[in-house]
């Protein structure tokens, strides 16, 4: 059983579609990443999901249900990117007050538990107004823990975390996917979606432009390469520019060269043979785009508004 499966997921606010048919399919107990620029409608299917927000058209199931079901909504935790918590009660209250709004029971100790989780250790009896933006973040993370839900949606979570913060919370959602809890991750940190998630989609203008693992993403599919190289003679520069995946030489000092060439990952074993059949050293072979960011930029253009 999928945690999400979404069918034709479609939302339109007067002339303006939000998502549009959106086909999504996040397994269980993996952490998953949504990617977008802003105004990509990444928020939008994250409340249509947890029920916040009625689509126009599609439909989806979560956790084995219907999404406009309630029983998958008990089992679910959510943080939403505009967090806000009533700055009169104590961040033990809040915990209490959704544990009763969930109804569900959670002691004290486990209330303490909870916030010692997500380091707040000891401020349970701190109010909300005297909390730093960036702490209140934290205390959502617990609100989103109550009830020990099989599936979490976070939306910017560490958007107000400094570094150790954000370090605390990667550890605390790698040992949630460890007790098998599906993580739906949407976040504009890509070197923490890069770390964590096992799983990415991609949207954008409200369509999804990739969906797959995160390896597949960043070394998958038709890639560009470098391979440093020495000792190719022209007649070899030339055999690799007219070969099948039209190879482009750049030369450097003493026959050393750099050769850009478009492929298959499957196919880089071909290449580097051929090279080698050439008389050719092969110094290093490594894909243009190498990080989650670089294919992000590639996808949706540097100069995306």
């Amino acid at each position: 059983m999928k945690a999400i499966q979404t069918l034709g997921l479609t939302k339109t606010f007067r002339q303006r579609v939000a998502c549009d048919h959106i086909n999504l399919s996040v397994n269980q107990g993996e952490i998953f990443g949504l990617l977008g620029p802003n105004g990509a409608g990444k928020s939008t299917l994250v409340k249509m999901l947890v029920g916040l927000v009625n689509p126009s058209a599609g439909s989806a199931r979560v956790l084995g249900y219907s999404f406009r079901e309630m029983a998958p909504r008990k089992r679910m935790g959510y943080l939403p990117e505009l967090f806000r918590y009533q700055p009169w009660l104590t961040a033990d209250e809040v915990l209490a007050f959704h544990a009763q709004l969930l109804k569900t029971p959670l002691p004290q100790g486990e209330r303490e538990a909870l916030l010692d989780r997500v380091g707040l250790r000891g401020r349970g009896y701190e109010r909300v107004k005297a909390f730093s933006k960036g702490m209140q973040q934290r205390l959502g993370l617990a609100v989103a823990l109550v009830g020990k839900p099989d599936l979490i949606f976070l939306d910017e979570p560490t958007s107000a975390l400094d570094p150790i913060g954000r370090h605390e919370v990667s550890e605390l959602l790698q040992e949630l996917r460890q007790d098998g809890v599906t993580i739906f991750l949407n976040s504009h940190l890509l070197s923490d979606v890069e770390k964590l998630c096992d799983s990415v989609a991609l949207i954008d203008g409200g369509q999804v432009l990739y969906q797959g693992s995160l390896q597949d993403a960043i070394y998958g599919g038709v890639r560009r390469y470098r391979v440093q190289v020495e000792g190719l003679t022209a007649e070899g520069a030339e055999a690799m520019q007219a070969g099948p995946h039209a190879a482009v030489v750049q030369w450097g000092a003493k026959l050393r060269a750099e050769i850009r060439v478009s492929l298959m990952r499957e196919d880089l074993p071909q290449v580097v043979q051929q090279l080698v059949d050439l008389g050719v050293k092969v110094y290093e072979v490594e894909p243009d785009h190498s990080s989650l960011e670089d294919w992000f930029l590639s996808r949706i253009g540097k100069d995306a508004r």
